[in-house]
């Protein structure tokens, strides 16, 4: 077809507060725009969050849990009653939650899902989460990973087809305050650093290592303060482990003035075990905020030369770069000029929905 499928898509998603949902929120403007027919099924607060209904799309509330339990058969139902409330061609779930889930209950059209993070759990939970990741990877038509890693992963597992599927972030707004601003709301005394990350407070973000960090610069003279966006499971055990340290660390809950905080942080930091193409890796490299960013995943080849990397799970790395940084302005600004350059080679949003709009075409194509 000329002008590329319109079809009729089910985006499927389980619970989410981060790069998942505006993925999927993201893909559900792009596809609607090119006249396909888009209905989100998802967890009601998500459809909250990222605005799929009031954004145009149908949505249906379905409501799939992080963690599969006793009540994913009543979830299986719903989401079945849902894809057979109107015609689907094509079944696109994210996430092997969500995966899981639409493998058992989509009426028999293709089945793409894109894989956006690893297992990093230990013990039965580690392999329970194995034996899904299995499932999916057989059950899918095609796998799209966010990163090489996920794609040779699914691959092994006995994916019938996997392939690496691009993952824009949303376009940066620009910021609504002054970097004075900022800065006021924090009561940063003259000259001290702002140091930014953003992220779902969970084990696998290790902002423990940041608080840990942060409680060593103290020292520097003026202290830098440190602030995380975002909210999650983790939230009381790093509010304790701050307080503890009497570190400079102070938890934002979830925040919608991203830019606003970019341009008035010194640095940002990612510290994670594990990301595909880390969301806030690429706010930061896009505003032009030098990164420091633990060498995981999909991250290297997402940031390439901007970036200050470091290996996970090492405090003294990160302490090191950070204070190297904050000693050389010289240095910061040529990572924040080289952010927005490597910004300029990553896929657009635009990009992105051309991509699975091909996968599409080609898997009811053989129907």
């Amino acid at each position: 077809m000329e002008n590329g499928w319109r079809g009729s898509v089910a985006l499927v998603l389980a619970s989410s507060t981060g790069g998942i949902g505006q993925h999927v929120a993201s893909l559900a403007r792009g596809l609607r725009a090119v006249g396909c027919d888009v209905l989100v099924c998802g967890p009601a607060a998500a459809d909250e969050l990222f605005g799929f209904a009031a954004g145009g799309a149908a949505f249906l509330p379905v409501e799939i849990p992080a963690n599969p339990g006793t009540q994913d058969a009543g979830v299986i139902r719903a989401l079945r009653a849902a894809l057979t409330t109107r015609p689907i061609d094509v079944v696109h779930a994210h996430g092997l939650r969500a995966g899981l889930v639409a493998g058992l209950a989509r009426p028999g059209v293709p089945l793409i899902v894109t894989w956006h993070n690893s297992v990093l759990a230990k013990g039965l939970r580690g392999q329970a989460s194995a034996l899904v990741e299995r499932i999916v990877a057989r059950t899918a038509t095609i796998t799209l990973g966010a990163s090489d890693d996920l794609v040779a992963r699914a691959k092994a597992l006995g994916a019938r087809d996997a392939r690496l599927g691009a993952v824009a972030a949303p376009r940066l707004a620009p910021p609504k305050r002054s970097r004075a601003a900022v800065r006021a709301e924090f009561r940063l005394a003259p000259g001290a650093p702002l140091i930014l990350s953003v992220g779902r407070l969970h084990p696998q973000k290790r902002y423990d290592l940041l608080i840990d960090a942060s409680a060593r610069w103290r020292a520097l003279t003026p202290a830098p303060v440190v602030v995380v966006a975002g909210s999650g499971p983790s939230y009381m055990s790093l509010a304790q482990r701050s307080s503890e340290r009497h570190a400079p660390f102070h938890l934002l809950g979830r925040r919608s003035d991203v830019p606003d905080l970019l341009g008035g942080a010194d640095l940002a930091v990612v510290t994670s075990d594990w990301e595909a193409r880390q969301l806030f890796a690429q706010e930061a490299l896009t505003a032009g905020t030098p990164l420091v960013a633990t060498a995981v995943g999909g991250v290297p080849g997402l940031v390439g030369d901007a970036a200050v990397l470091i290996p996970p799970g090492d405090v003294d790395a990160l302490d090191e770069a950070v204070r190297r940084l904050l000693a050389d302005p010289a240095m910061r600004a040529d990572y924040a000029a080289r952010g927005p350059a490597q910004a300029a080679t990553w896929p657009t949003e635009e990009d992105t929905v051309a991509a699975v709009r091909a996968v599409y075409a080609e898997v009811t194509a053989r129907v």
